[in-house]
């Protein structure tokens, strides 16, 4: 998963959260909002009432009677004055039920104890607990809507800032190592960012790229040279052994040796042949503008390994669309390559064993599958199948391993992809997976 793709994630769950969370406490914190408005206006009640006793006295509301009561129309809030019966300092808040004209009602009461006219008096202001608890639900709304606004501003405030902020990092991603093929041949101008770190990653990876192609071209320049260097005196001594050979004056034994010397010497030289076909691949000196017939060059092929595979009495299947063309390719390239496929096929097989040679053709990608049923390879083997001068444990044979290494580098130069798989004992699997979109097939 990309980095922005996760930031965005967390970005939207975690404002999710804060949301959720905030929804959860909501009705409480309206209540307790609505609760602590009330008992405001409560004390602000009180204190018009204690001022009006001062200015006026206590008769502006008892008006000759013990106590006094008054409501509003729907009983909503009322205030009385009555003897009291104890004494007590402070004023009090609490939530009582009142009886008001047989009807049982909740309030939340202000009791406040007074002195006047020589007497202490119980004052209360009531206000009832519907009338405090209406404007939750509106409230509640009004907080959700502005909750909902600002989550959605500030996600996409975030999101276009984050976007605007990892912008360098996906041109770097774009730019040093999104499709870029080995050898790294141009590194573009650096990245422009003023993020010290997105700068220290630039230029580390172009420091990086240029330090590789510098080993490269020092390993290219150093097989290419050594294998012209060794072709020389590999084709004198061979020359010498061959005049050696037609001298007829040898005797039996200095012929066997001689033999045996020449089959190293021409062993030598496969090899010799074989390093040169892989320093001329990576420095790119074939062309790659022939179409390819698939079908065509794979019956060639097979055609051509005829006498092996009749040594082994082994059953070649194919199974190939001989439409699908593919273009741009090197076509003795593609042909040494299945060569080198088939070749080892047959050589690891098994007696009247099979191989079996299909497709797999989707939207983007064509698929070349060579199967056989041969000794197969450990798990352990795969991972080092196609480097240079690796031998393999479980396959008793003269192989230096340059056969797959040079398949692995006409594919790495078609950009092809392969895959293998493999059973000790029951064959292996070779998949090329040609990229049409690069290579531009036409079926």
């Amino acid at each position: 998963m990309q980095l922005q793709v996760k930031l965005t994630l967390f970005i939207t769950l975690s404002k999710m959260a804060v949301a959720a969370l905030f929804i959860l406490l909501l009705p409480r914190l309206i209540e307790d909002i609505a609760f602590k408005y009330n008992d405001y206006y409560l004390h602000e009640q009180e204190k018009k009432v204690l001022l009006a006793i001062r200015n006026n006295g206590i008769e502006t509301y008892l008006q000759g009677e013990d106590n006094y009561g008054s409501y509003t129309m729907l009983k909503e809030e009322y205030i009385s004055l009555e003897p009291a019966t104890s004494h007590y300092a402070g004023d009090t808040i609490e939530t009582v039920k009142r009886i008001v004209e047989k009807d049982t009602l909740t309030y939340r009461v202000l009791s406040h104890q007074l002195h006047a006219n020589g007497k202490d008096y119980m004052m209360e202001i009531g206000r009832k607990y519907t009338t405090i608890s209406q404007y939750n639900r509106p409230l509640q709304r009004m907080a959700l809507y502005v909750l909902g606004a600002l989550i959605s501003i500030t996600i996409i405030t975030d999101l276009v800032f984050t976007r605007y902020l990892l912008k360098p990092l996906g041109k770097i991603i774009r730019t040093r190592l999104f499709r870029s093929n080995f050898p790294f041949k141009e590194q573009g101008p650096p990245v422009n960012t003023t993020t010290a770190d997105f700068k220290y990653l630039d230029n580390s990876l172009v420091a990086l790229m240029n330090q590789i192609n510098v080993a490269f071209e020092k390993e290219r320049e150093f097989t290419s040279n050594a294998s012209h260097e060794l072709m020389t005196p590999v084709s004198i001594l061979q020359h010498k052994l061959e005049n050696f050979l037609a001298d007829g004056n040898l005797e039996d034994e200095a012929q066997s040796k001689i033999i045996s010397m020449m089959s190293t010497l021409n062993r030598l030289k496969k090899i010799v042949h074989s390093l040169l076909l892989i320093s001329r691949i990576e420095n790119e000196q074939f062309p790659r503008q022939d179409n390819v017939r698939l079908n065509t060059l794979v019956h060639q092929v097979v055609e051509e390994l005829e006498h092996r595979t009749a040594a082994k009495n082994l059953d070649v299947k194919i199974e190939l669309t001989a439409t699908v063309v593919l273009r741009q390719l090197n076509q003795d390239l593609i042909f040494q390559m299945i060569y080198n496929l088939l070749n080892n096929a047959i050589k690891f097989n098994t007696t009247n064993g099979s191989i079996h040679i299909k497709e797999y053709l989707t939207r983007d990608t064509y698929h070349l599958i060579i199967q056989d049923t041969g000794i197969g390879m450990p798990a352990a083997d795969l991972e080092n199948i196609f480097h240079r001068f690796r031998k393999h444990s479980h396959r008793n044979n003269d192989g230096y391993g340059l056969g797959l290494s040079i398949v692995k580098t006409i594919a790495d130069f078609h950009d092809i992809l392969i895959k293998v798989s493999s059973t000790p004992g029951e064959g292996s699997t070779f998949t090329l997976v040609f990229n049409l979109r690069s290579q531009k097939a036409s079926a």
